[in-house]
């Protein structure tokens, strides 16, 4: 019983042993390895267990790239991927160049990975051109007519400038603005509709590839269409605004005049009161005058005739005018 009971321990603790050991070493892959001749030690395994590196994702593309004539090693292809990288990725971008005869070495390929570039995409559009349509751009020429063009660009990808090199909206970008100068440079719209290939031959000649990812092949107008007539429409803004201006300003003068004209006869109606504050007070100087002798009764006789002759002749003078005024009868 002893016996059997100690058996079972050993096995127990043989199995325990067995699976611990399969986990740290893949047999499977280490076996996969040697038959595609590629030498990877039981103990480079189990180093990448520890390092929480998983086998499969060192081994399988190192395979691939042995098969493929690439010389890479583990080490690389394990320090790429604790930086962050896709070592699969890496290595399909390295097998697709060398098909295609185009010099990328391991460590440019990695670089482009890390700096967040698809490698493998960046590498079929340098073999398969790629064509980027930009939005309609709106443009002006001198005659103030608006066209709206519609150009496609075909573009290669540039291997050495992928890293640090402008992405596709820095070259539509690029392209809509020689588009808007082009157009604006032309003194009528129809030399525009006329030889659309200008624009292309004009904004290519630019350089508008210079700092980016990219190498500009072509550029294709698609379509062009004729907008608005920009120029009199901004003429009649303009008349508007200057329509509103002429009535703001007849309408402060007007404003003006009105409180002037407020003013004015405040003025005379103050005028007025104080006219006839002095007329009220001119019978008490009459009295002050009596009592002190200072105004005899002849004397104020003599003044009212004087007032009566002076407003006599005011009324006859006034009657003249009107009979000067009157209508001639035949």
């Amino acid at each position: 019983m002893d016996i059997l009971i100690g058996s079972g321990f050993f096995l127990a603790v043989g199995i325990i042993i067995a699976a611990v050991f399969l986990h740290f070493v893949p047999i499977g892959l280490w076996i996969s390895a040697l038959a595609a001749d590629v030498h990877v030690g039981i103990f480079t395994l189990i180093g990448m267990r520890m390092r929480r590196v998983p086998p499969s994702k060192i081994v399988m593309p190192l395979i691939k790239a042995n098969k493929a004539g690439l010389d890479v090693n583990v080490n690389q292809l394990e320090a790429h991927y604790l930086a962050g990288g896709n070592v699969d990725k890496v290595v399909d971008a390295l097998i697709a160049s060398q098909r295609a005869q185009i010099v990328l070495p391991f460590e440019r390929s990695a670089a482009i990975d890390l700096a967040g570039r698809d490698v493998l995409e960046a590498v079929q559009m340098s073999v398969n051109p790629k064509v980027i349509e930009t939005p309609v751009v709106s443009a002006v020429a001198k005659n103030g007519i608006e066209l709206k063009i519609k150009a496609r660009v075909t573009v290669r990808a540039n291997i050495d400038r992928l890293v640090g090199g402008a992405g596709e909206p820095t070259i539509i970008a690029r392209v809509g603005e020689g588009i808007v100068t082009t157009v604006g440079s032309s003194e009528k719209h129809t030399d525009v509709l006329e030889s659309p290939d200008d624009i292309s031959k004009t904004v290519l000649g630019k350089g508008l590839d210079a700092g980016t990812a990219f190498e500009i092949l072509s550029i294709d107008i698609a379509d062009v269409d004729v907008g608005r007539n920009i120029g009199a429409q901004l003429q009649t803004d303009q008349a508007e605004a200057d329509k509103r201006i002429a009535q703001a300003k007849a309408e402060e003068r007007r404003a003006m005049a009105v409180a002037k004209e407020q003013e004015m006869k405040a003025y005379t109606q103050e005028m007025e009161a104080k006219v006839v504050e002095a007329q009220a007070e001119v019978p008490h100087a009459m009295a002050e005058a009596f009592k002190a002798g200072n105004l005899g009764v002849m004397d104020y006789y003599n003044m009212m005739n004087i007032q009566s002759d002076t407003e006599m002749r005011k009324s006859i003078s006034q009657a003249g005018k009107a009979r000067k005024n009157l209508p001639v009868q035949k």
